[in-house]
């Protein structure tokens, strides 16, 4: 019986201790719970603070030279010699390479006296015309007169000579190749395979003998007047002409004669040649006279227009005239000294040549590209900037700059130009963008890559705010502000930013107010 009621004694006590820990927890909770959803919010906060704030727009670039060029001959030709070599500093206006200009320098010469001459000219004609000079053209027009004279004082001796000649080649030398030459009805002395030349010669030997027969009476009545010796002059040309058509039948007629024995076939053409010689030699000499005649006459027209200009004196058209002819002559001679200039190659900058594949003995042609440099007055940065930023850009704007080859160090400078005109890139659209160095560093080289932040706007006075205590939803951009343990949102209006997450704030705060860490940007 003991024994029962010591268990159930011990069991109480186990329940009991149940229970009163079921109540602890309980209470536990409940305090919890209590502290859970009772408890004050707790907020963190931002101080709207006023100071500097600077936008940039980052990109990346390469250094280049400040000025580089790609040079070659302005003409084709072989090259006679170089000056520079790889690697060599050259100035300005020094020539690298030169072409064989012995006939451009030849021609600069000719162009030079063109200009002496025609300059001396043109001073001659602004001079006016010295009585002198009109004496001496006289003198020289009244010389060409008398030499036309002196011609025509010889026309006769020489037209008798010449008849003599005919007379002599017609009726001694080929006398015997006819029979009755000088009757109405000549016949060869032989036969002749040849019957059309039979027959020329037949015909051809009536007609001289009757024209040597005019030609004698035409000497015998000569008056020795200027227009009777140029008419029989002409005529006696003309009848030589005649005499050796003649004479040209009977070669032919005497090639077929096979009744000639060899050697009156022999004598035959001896005597024909014998009279051709003849006939040749008056022939020459009369067209000598002629020819001297008509030339005498052209330069005594000359000289006369000469002389009649000076007595007239000097035009102005004249002038007008000779200075058109001044400056054609210098044009000349641009072009000549233009020539021998684009058979150099010219340093137009002081650098350093980057490539020289000229070679004596080559033969360079036009506009190819045998030498390059590049200046030694610096580098500068290309680098490309987007369209989303280029209307942030502006020249002048200042520039930091590290580059990946002294990455501890910090280079400074400005923008100095900005393309009007996009470049396409893979259908990606930048705008080229040059800048300058502040100081000259030797150390740059061309094709460094630089990391370029450029100062696009800075404000000393500004309300900044950093961009994580801003809110952006699709009704606007708002700041949030606790009051009266409420939370509430205003509009604000915005303006730079910089790389630091720093905003400007136009309106909807004022310096000093705290407003929520809000610690988010919403979509």
């Amino acid at each position: 019986m003991s024994g029962t009621t010591s268990i159930s004694v011990t069991f109480e006590r186990i329940m009991q201790s149940k229970i009163l820990t079921g109540i602890l927890v309980a209470f536990i909770v409940a305090i919890g719970g209590y502290l859970l959803f009772h408890r004050s919010p707790t907020y963190q906060f931002v101080t709207v603070k006023r100071g500097a704030i600077t936008e940039s727009v980052s990109l990346t670039g390469n250094t280049v030279p400040v000025k580089s060029v790609s040079l070659g001959f302005g003409s084709s030709g072989v090259i006679s010699r170089t000056y520079s070599d790889l690697g060599k500093k050259v100035y300005a206006g020094q020539v690298l390479a030169q072409l064989n200009t012995n006939d451009l320098v030849a021609g600069v010469r000719s162009a030079e006296a063109t200009v002496d001459a025609q300059q001396a000219k043109l001073d001659g004609l602004l001079a006016g015309t010295r009585p002198e000079d009109v004496a001496i053209s006289q003198a020289a027009l009244d010389e060409s007169k008398q030499d036309l004279t002196n011609i025509y004082s010889g026309i006769g001796d020489s037209l008798i000579d010449s008849y003599a000649k005919a007379n002599d080649a017609v009726r001694t030398q080929i006398d015997a190749l006819f029979s009755g030459g000088d009757s109405s009805s000549p016949k060869l002395a032989y036969t002749t395979a040849n019957s059309q030349a039979q027959i020329d010669s037949e015909n051809e030997r009536s007609v001289v003998s009757k024209m040597l027969n005019t030609w004698q009476v035409e000497l015998a009545s000569i008056d020795k007047s200027i227009a009777t010796l140029e008419t029989l002059l002409s005529n006696e040309i003309s009848y030589l002409a005649t005499i050796r058509q003649l004479f040209n039948n009977l070669s032919k007629t005497l090639e077929v004669a096979p009744g000639l024995s060899t050697s009156n076939l022999a004598t035959y053409k001896t005597n024909l040649s014998t009279a051709t010689s003849e006939v040749n030699a008056a022939t020459k000499n009369l067209n000598t006279i002629s020819q001297n005649i008509a030339s005498q006459k052209t330069t005594i027209s000359q000289l006369q227009a000469q002389l009649d200009l000076k007595r007239a004196g000097t035009l102005p058209t004249d002038i007008s005239a000779q200075q058109a002819q001044v400056k054609q002559a210098k044009a000349s001679l641009d072009s000549a000294r233009a020539k021998l200039l684009n058979a150099q190659i010219i340093a137009p900058i002081t650098g350093v040549i980057t490539q020289f594949d000229a070679k004596v003995g080559q033969q360079a042609s036009l506009g190819t590209a045998l030498i390059s440099m590049m200046s030694d007055t610096g580098y500068e940065v290309d680098a490309g900037v987007s369209e989303t930023d280029v209307g942030k850009v502006s020249v002048d704007d200042n520039v930091t700059m590290t580059l990946d080859a002294f990455p501890s160090e910090t280079f400074t400078g400005s923008v100095f130009y900005i393309a009007p005109a996009q470049t396409n890139i893979q259908g990606v659209i930048t705008y080229q963008t040059k800048i300058s160095f502040d100081t000259i560093d030797a150390r740059l080289k061309g094709g460094l890559t630089a990391n370029i932040n450029i100062q696009t706007m800075h404000k000393d006075d500004a309300l900044i705010l950093p961009q994580y205590a801003i809110l952006q939803n699709d009704q606007g951009t708002f700041a949030q502000k606790l009051s009266g343990g409420a939370v509430t949102t205003h509009p604000v209006t915005l303006g730079i930013a910089d790389q630091s997450g720093n905003v400007e704030v136009l309106s909807g705060v004022i310096e000093g107010e705290q407003v929520l860490n809000i610690g988010l940007k919403a979509q």
